[in-house]
């Protein structure tokens, strides 16, 4: 029923400058796209060291103020099956067991403020951090996001292949990988895959490049 709906925005079709573009690729040409992009971590793996913090969390709230951004990164389908804006995104993220080398998937609420985003990571990896299985916390909301790490390897592509006839998802799907030290620098592979029918080039472009000024700037919105 759309009243379970968390808040979202629906979009006007009639006057939608990409409704052709998201009806051919829902429709006609069901594809989706991934992108692998160096970052560079400089900057927020010093405020992490500085302040003491875990590096994925501060990296998590990065990703997630970037999604919260942009309209195509929060994409949905309406009760009607139009095309919808999510009101907010909330990060699902996987951690993986050292004890049985599985990982589940675990999500949070997606909070503006990075000292309270950072509190809740942790209250929340305290509750449900050890418990495995693909679903480590119950009630998942619609309005989510993926973002996994691959922190033993430094990739330089990404492919995912859905099975089966679902249409790819309109939500972003991140992965990132390893930093490494270069010419003082730190950097580090960033995938996003996402569906043709949410955003093109250009939008995933702009995503990359705020994604890149939120690597930057977490230390200044504290």
């Amino acid at each position: 029923m759309e009243q379970s709906y968390p808040a979202y925005r629906a979009i006007d079709m009639d006057t939608w400058a990409r409704r052709e573009h998201f009806a051919y690729y829902r429709h006609q040409i069901r594809c989706g796209y991934s992108l692998t992009v160096r970052m560079d971590v400089t900057k927020l793996a010093a405020f992490a060291k500085q302040h003491e913090l875990h590096f994925f969390p501060c990296f998590l709230y990065a990703a997630s103020r970037t999604v919260n951004e942009m309209d195509e990164m929060r994409m949905m389908l309406t009760p009607d099956g139009n095309a919808g804006v999510w009101e907010v995104s909330h990060p699902n993220f996987t951690i993986f067991h050292e004890d049985d080398k599985t990982f589940s998937d675990i999500w949070m609420h997606y909070q503006s403020d990075f000292s309270a985003f950072y509190q809740d990571y942790l209250r929340v990896m305290q509750t449900y951090g050890n418990r495995h299985g693909m679903k480590a916390r119950d009630g998942q909301p619609m309005n989510f996001f993926c973002i996994s790490c691959v922190p033993w390897l430094d990739y330089t592509g990404y492919f995912t292949y859905t099975a089966g006839n679902d249409d790819p998802a309109l939500f972003p799907i991140l992965a990132f990988g390893k930093y490494t030290e270069q010419d003082d620098s730190l950097t580090l592979p960033v995938s996003l895959t996402i569906s043709h029918a949410a955003a093109d080039g250009y939008h995933s472009s702009r995503f990359f490049h705020k994604l890149q000024e939120n690597l930057n700037q977490v230390g200044e919105i504290v």
